[in-house]
C-alpha cells in the first residue's frame, strides 16, 4: 500500500511539474492520451485472460479498462482536433459509455456472487448510482 500510494504521490508531483512547465493543455493531452492508450492495453490483456481462463472478472475488466479508455479517448481526440461541434453532442459516444457501463454491470455481478448471492439483487447499486445521477442532474 505505500509504495502505491508513493507511485500516486510522484506522479502527481510529476504532472503537477509538467503543468507548470509546459502547461494545462499538453499535459491534459499527454495525460489523457497516454491513459487512454494504456487503458486499451489493460483491456486488450484482460480479454486475453479471460479467453485463456473464462473468468468473468476478467470479462468485467476488459469491458471497463476499454470503455474508460474509449470515453477518455473520445474526450482526447475532441481537444486535439479543436473540439469540432460534430463531437460535442454525438450520440456515438454513448457507445463507449455503454461498454464502460457494461464492465460496471459485471463487476456488480461478480461482487454479488463473491458475497454468495444470487438472482438479480446486484443491480441495486446499478439503480442506486443512476437514481442519484439523475437526482443530482435535476438539482443543478
Amino acid at each position: 500500500m505505500k509504495q502505491a500510494f508513493g507511485l500516486m504521490m510522484c506522479l502527481a508531483v510529476v504532472l503537477q511539474l509538467g503543468y507548470l512547465t509546459a502547461g494545462y493543455d499538453a499535459m491534459y493531452q499527454i495525460g489523457y492520451g497516454a491513459i487512454t492508450l494504456m487503458g486499451l492495453m489493460i483491456s486488450l490483456t484482460f480479454l486475453w485472460l479471460y479467453v485463456q481462463r473464462a473468468t468473468p472478472l476478467a470479462l468485467g475488466m476488459a469491458y471497463s479498462w476499454s470503455g474508460a479508455s474509449l470515453v477518455l479517448g473520445w474526450w482526447w481526440i475532441f481537444s486535439l482536433i479543436g473540439e469540432p461541434a460534430i463531437m460535442s453532442h454525438s450520440a456515438v459516444h454513448f457507445v463507449p459509455l455503454a461498454l464502460y457501463l457494461s464492465g460496471a454491470f459485471l463487476h456488480f455481478s461478480v461482487i454479488h456472487r463473491s458475497f454468495g448471492c444470487h438472482g438479480a439483487t446486484f443491480l441495486w447499486p446499478v439503480l442506486a448510482a443512476v437514481v442519484m445521477s439523475t437526482v443530482i442532474f435535476l438539482a443543478v
